[in-house]
Order: structure tokens, then sequence, then C-alpha cells
């Protein structure tokens, strides 16, 4: 047999499914999510009103006119897109208890090149637009544009935005480390703020006095206010009120595999609100590691005034984790994530692992509501008896009642081991009961596709699979 099952002996079994309390918090979840959702379309739709509030429209009977008037609408757009982009990267505590920072993350980095594609329609049109409605060329209009106040600081913006988003695809993304990466990307606050005088200086849309001015100057404060709050202020007071420093770094597994557990004490931890499941940012404040931020989940529920996380070397960063002394100093962002309780839809539990993320599987295990019988864990591992975190898996599996299942071996064509592909097994095997579970899955991004994959053939809804990308 391919797999192995390590079941707790003399414990209920198969207990009838109360899901009523779960399934009124995901409706209640989607719901925010919706109305998120609507606000920001409403948003896009507010700017598109705002020209036709000031009578935008009277001008689209000449081809200058139309193209100026469509260049105008694109550049409303685009600046409207960026500002969501700026709150969605914000952290703001209610979207990250909506959808979570992996959801908000992903629909940020999807806005990106529409928002340039508008942004550089939106040159492109006005040019044109001027060009036509003035009897001058191209190049005569651009020279003259140059010589308009504010606007070589908006094609400064525009070339930061440029610079941005090109570092943000996936090829060009790789080359950077992580910090020299994030470097860039703050490039956008100065993007916004290079953009945003020649909107109020030219045209008479957002002219002194108007409605759509203080409309425009608050939509814009309320999103920088965001970042300022959650991106940097929450962070440093909750560093400076919980004094996290390391309590303990014990390594876990073979020394080669560079898999360490870091023990971490603070003060009124509990204040943090933190579950098994989620993850922290943390900055550990010694030499050669203050300046690196490292996205880990927490390995045990919190507990009193202790925090635990393990992570693996994988890069130039994470290699120094090991030689982290006790007594260091502990900068910390979160938490974040909705890789938790917050997410549940049903009673029963469905947790697949591969490598480390076995993290957040056992410290969600050890938070989770279940009753005996109600959640089973997947392990993908090399070898029966050889995964990161596995003999605690078994310990809490005993102790709560929950189905262990290992599933070792090299890996065939999906997410199984060869060997348990071979025999035609599949997650309905593993769980019958996973139509009526939530399923969580954390693990490499490539493998942690296809079990979701799997989930969605197997007819789950969209609101019991949870799996979040914890890479840059």
């Amino acid at each position: 047999m391919a797999f192995l099952l390590h079941d707790a002996r003399g414990l209920e079994r198969g207990s009838r499914e109360i899901a009523a309390p779960e399934r009124r918090r995901a409706a209640r979840r989607l719901w925010r999510v919706d109305l998120l959702q609507a606000a920001a379309v409403a948003t896009v739709a507010m700017a598109v009103a705002l020209f036709l509030a000031d009578g935008g429209a009277a001008g689209i009977g000449d081809p200058g006119g139309a193209l100026t008037a469509l260049g105008i609408v694109t550049g409303l757009i685009a600046t409207d897109l960026v500002l969501v982009m700026l709150v969605l990267a914000a952290r703001v505590p209610l979207i990250e208890r909506s959808v979570g920072q992996d959801a908000a993350m992903g629909l940020h980095r999807r806005l990106g090149k529409p928002v340039l594609v508008l942004l550089l329609a939106h040159t492109v049109l006005l040019v044109a637009g001027y060009a036509v409605a003035d009897g001058s060329g191209l190049i005569g209009e651009v020279v003259s544009l140059w010589n308009t106040p504010d606007i070589p600081l908006a094609l400064l913006g525009l070339g930061l935005f440029v610079a941005v988003v090109v570092t943000s695809l996936v090829a060009v993304r790789r080359r950077f480390r992580y910090e020299v990466w994030h470097g860039i990307h703050l490039l956008v606050y100065g993007a916004v703020l290079g953009a945003l005088p020649h909107q109020f200086s030219l045209g008479g849309l957002f002219a002194e006095g108007t409605w759509q001015r203080w409309y425009w100057l608050l939509l814009t404060i309320a999103a920088f206010a965001a970042v300022v709050v959650y991106r940097f202020g929450v962070p440093v007071y909750r560093t400076l009120r919980h004094r996290l420093v390391v309590e303990a770094v014990e390594p876990v597994g073979p020394v080669g595999d560079g898999v360490v557990s870091i023990r971490l004490r603070g003060d009124d931890l509990e204040r943090l609100g933190a579950t098994g499941g989620q993850f922290f940012v943390w900055r550990f404040l010694t030499r050669g590691q203050w300046w690196q931020a490292h996205p880990y989940s927490l390995s045990a529920a919190p507990r009193g005034g202790a925090l635990r996380i393990t992570a693996r070397a994988l890069g130039r960063g994470s290699a120094g984790l090991a030689s982290i002394r006790p007594g260091t100093r502990v900068a910390l962002e979160g938490p974040y994530g909705i890789f938790s309780e917050a997410s549940r839809s049903r009673s029963r539990l469905v947790l697949v692992a591969a490598g480390i993320g076995v993290t957040p599987v056992r410290s969600l295990l050890e938070s989770a509501r279940f009753r005996p019988g109600e959640a089973t864990v997947l392990l993908r591992t090399r070898s029966v008896d050889e995964g990161w975190l596995l003999e605690e898996l078994r310990e809490l599996c005993r102790a709560r009642g929950a189905t262990l299942i290992t599933i070792p071996g090299a890996r065939g064509a999906g997410w199984l081991s060869a060997d348990a592909e071979q025999q035609g097994l599949s997650l309905k095997e593993f769980a019958p009961s996973v139509v009526d579970s939530d399923v969580y899955v954390c693990g490499p991004l490539g493998w942690s596709e296809a079990v979701v994959a799997e989930a969605r053939a197997a007819g789950l809804r969209p609101e019991q699979i949870h799996h979040e990308r914890f890479d840059w």
C-alpha cells in the first residue's frame, strides 16, 4: 500500500455534520466580499460620472473633442484603479478578514497591466485630441504639452508606474531579490503623487470649489491614509507594544534540510488576535537580517505569551535563520490571511499539505473546532516516517480524534505519489467525506494547484477550498 493511515482508536467516527454556524459565518464573509467588489466597481463608475456631470459629453461632436474626452475618461479610470490597487495592498483589516492577503494581492497584480494600458491610452488620446483640435502636428503638440506646468511631473509619474509594472512581470521579477523588487514597487506611491498636480491644474473638471475636486481629493487621501495607517503605523505600534524576542531556535528534522523552528515570546500576544493557519511578516532585528521581511506561517497555535514559526532555508534570506540568537528583537506585521477558522463553511475538515506547507496545517489543526472523526490530514512525505513536524501531527491527531494519512514516495503526474496514482487513488478515496468538507491546501505552488483542481473536479464549491500563496 502506498500510504499509511494513522487513526485514533476508540474515538467517535462519522459524527453527523452540524454546519449551520460555519455556513452562516461563510455567508457573512461572502456578503462582505460582494460589498467590497461593489464598492470598487462603484468608484470606477463614479469616476466616469464625474466627467459626465461636468458636461464632458458635450465635446464629443467632433473628432478632436471625442479623442480628448476619451483620453480624459481613460485617465480618470486609470487613476481610480491605481487608488484601488493601493488600498488592496494596504492590508486593511476589513479586506484581510474578507478575502485574505493572497486574494487581495492577486487582484492588485492583475490590475497592473490594464491600468498601464489605460494610462498609456490616456496620454496618446489626449495628445492626438489636442493636435486635431489645434490643427497642429503630433510633435508640435508634444513640445507644447511638455512646456505646460505639471505635465513633466505627470510623465515622470507615468515612467515610475511603467517601471513598477515591468518589474512585476514574473520573468523580470525573478531576477531581483525580494527587497530590491519591493523597493522598486514602492515607486507606485511616487507615480500617484506625480500625477495628482496636473489633474487639478489643467482643465475645469477639478476646478477650485467644485464638488468633483473635493471628492477626488478625499478619495486620494483615504487611499494614502489606509497605506500609512495599516502598512506602517499599525506594524510599528504592534512591534513596540508586544516587544517580541526570539526565545529559542531549534533544528527540525535532518540538519541538511535547513528547517528550524523559532520560538518567540512577547507581551500581551493574545491581543494580536492571531489563530492557527495565519501568518505574519517578520523582521529579525539583527545584523544581516533586519532589512529582510519574511512571510512565515505560525506552526503552532498561539498560546499565552508564545508564538512559533517553522521555516526552511529556501533562499539567501531564510538561510540565515538558523544563526539567529536568542534575545534578538523581532518586528512583525500581521496576523494576515484567512487560511484559518475565519473561512470555514463546513463542520468537516480535510487538510492537505506537502513540504514546509505542513506549518499552517499543523497550527490550524491545533486550533480548529471539530469533533472526533470530522478532520482528516493528508500529508505528502518523502518516506513513511520522514516528514517535518510529523510526530507532532501524529500526537495532535491522536489527541483530537483526527485521521492522519501519510502519502510517501516520489511525486506522480499530479499531487499524489506515483505509487498512489498507479493504484487509481484520488482525494475522494483518501477522504470520503471531502464533498461535505472544507479543504485547506498548502505546499509548493504547482502541487497545490493540482490538489485544488482535483477538489473542484470532485464538486466542491469555491467557498470550501482554501489555498493561500506565500511567494511574492
